[in-house]
C-alpha cells in the first residue's frame, strides 16, 4: 500500500463575510463564557458568589437615577470620542491621538470661560467656547495630516506624540492660572458665576447625551450617504483606486482629520464647559485610547459603537463597585473586566476564520 502524503491536521480558513446576527451571535456566545470564567475565577481566588458580584457591577452601573445618568454621561463622552476617530480609521489611518486633540478642546474652552468670563455676555461666551473648542481640536488633527499628505510621515507615531505635546500644553497652562497659587490646579472655573457653563437640559446629565446623540446620526449619514463618506471608504480600500477615479487623497486625509479632531474638540467643550467645569491633564482619562477599542470592535459602525460604549463604560463602572461592596482590591475588578475583554476581543478570530481540521485519507492499493 502507498501512503498518501499528509497534510497538516488543523489548518485554518477565512471566512465569507458572516451576517450580522452570525457575527453578533459569536459575540454573545463570546460574553457568555466570559463571564463563566469570571465565576470560576471569583470562587477560586475571593471565595464569594459570583452571582452577588454580578449584581454589584449591575448596582454600580444602574442601582440608582443618579448613576444610571452617570454611566449614560459616561457612554456619550466615549461614544463622541470614538465616532470622531472612525472616519480617520475608516481611511486606514491609525489617528492614535484622540486623546491629545480632546485635551486641546478642553483647553480653548477653559482659556475661553477664564479670559472672557466679563468681558462678553455669556450667550456670546458660549458660542465663542464652541467654535473656539471645535477649531483647536481640528487643527490638532490636522497637523499629523499633513505631514502624511505631504511627506507621507508615520500617522500613528506622529498623533501619539502629540498627545504628549498637549499634555504639556495643558499643564503649564493649568499652573499659569492655578487659584490659589502653589495649589497645582485651577479648580471649578467662574463657580459663583456660571458663566460659560453650558446650559442644562432638565439636569445636568442629559445634555451631553442628546448632543452625542445628534452626533451619532450625523456620523451615521455622512460615512455611509456623502460624498466625503464615499471617498474616505475609497482611500481606505486603496490609494491607487482612489487617484485613478480622480479622489485627490491628499485632500481627503486632511479633509478626514479636520473632521475628526473637530469632534473631539466638541468633546472637549461637553468636558470642561457641560460636566467637569475645570481642566486638568487627566480630564480626558484615557478615553482617547479606549475608543480606538470601541471604534475596531464595533467595525466602525455608529450604530454598533453605542452598545460597545455602553458595555466598556458597565464594565469600568462595575469593577469600581465591586471593590468598594466586597473590600477588594481595585485591581480585581480591572481583572474581571480585562477577562470579559480578552473573549470579547479574541472571538473576533472566530467571526473572521474557521478552524479545519484534515479529512481522513483513503488508502491506496
Amino acid at each position: 500500500m502507498n501512503k498518501q502524503n499528509r497534510g497538516p491536521l488543523v489548518h485554518i480558513v477565512k471566512r465569507a463575510a458572516l451576517p450580522w446576527y452570525g457575527a453578533w451571535g459569536i459575540r454573545a456566545l463570546a460574553i457568555l463564557l466570559a463571564l463563566v470564567a469570571c465565576a470560576l475565577v471569583t470562587t477560586v481566588t475571593t471565595g464569594e458568589n459570583p452571582i452577588a458580584v454580578y449584581a454589584a457591577m449591575i448596582d454600580g452601573a444602574f442601582g440608582t437615577a443618579r448613576k444610571t445618568w452617570i454611566t449614560f454621561q459616561n457612554v456619550a463622552i466615549l461614544l463622541c470620542i470614538s465616532l470622531a476617530v472612525t472616519p480617520a480609521f475608516r481611511m486606514r489611518f491609525w489617528n492614535i491621538g484622540a486623546e491629545g486633540q480632546t485635551l486641546i478642546g478642553c483647553l480653548a474652552t477653559a482659556s475661553c470661560m477664564i479670559l472672557l468670563a466679563d468681558k462678553v455676555p455669556n450667550w456670546l461666551l458660549i458660542c465663542v467656547m464652541i467654535v473656539a473648542s471645535i477649531v483647536a481640536g481640528a487643527i490638532w488633527g490636522m497637523i499629523p495630516a499633513i505631514f502624511k499628505a505631504k511627506w507621507n510621515t508615520n500617522e500613528t507615531l506622529f498623533t501619539l506624540m502629540m498627545n504628549y505635546v498637549a499634555t504639556q500644553l495643558v499643564a503649564f497652562f493649568v499652573i499659569y492660572w492655578e487659584v490659589p497659587k502653589g495649589a497645582g490646579k485651577i479648580g471649578i472655573i467662574n463657580q459663583s458665576s456660571e458663566l460659560g457653563w453650558l446650559p442644562q437640559l432638565g439636569n445636568k446629565y442629559l445634555l451631553s447625551i442628546v448632543v452625542v446623540a445628534i452626533v451619532t446620526v450625523l456620523m451615521y449619514l455622512y460615512l455611509n450617504y456623502s460624498k466625503h463618506g464615499y471617498e474616505i471608504a475609497v482611500v481606505g480600500e486603496s490609494e491607487r483606486t482612489a487617484r485613478y477615479v480622480g479622489i485627490k487623497v491628499e485632500k481627503v486625509i486632511i479633509r478626514t482629520m479636520v473632521v475628526s479632531g473637530a469632534v473631539c474638540g466638541l468633546a472637549g467643550l461637553l468636558l470642561v464647559g457641560g460636566i467637569n467645569h475645570t481642566v486638568t491633564t487627566t480630564i480626558v482619562g484615557g478615553r482617547g485610547f479606549t475608543a480606538v477599542m470601541v471604534s475596531w470592535l464595533a467595525k466602525f459602525n455608529p450604530v454598533f459603537m453605542v452598545f460597545t460604549s455602553l458595555l466598556l463604560v458597565f464594565l469600568e463602572r462595575g469593577a469600581g463597585e465591586i471593590a468598594t461592596d466586597f473590600g477588594l482590591n481595585h485591581s480585581f475588578g480591572d481583572i474581571l473586566t480585562g477577562i470579559i475583554l480578552f473573549f470579547i476581543i479574541g472571538c473576533e478570530f472566530f467571526i473572521n476564520y474557521k478552524i479545519s481540521f484534515r479529512k481522513a485519507a483513503g488508502k491506496e492499493e
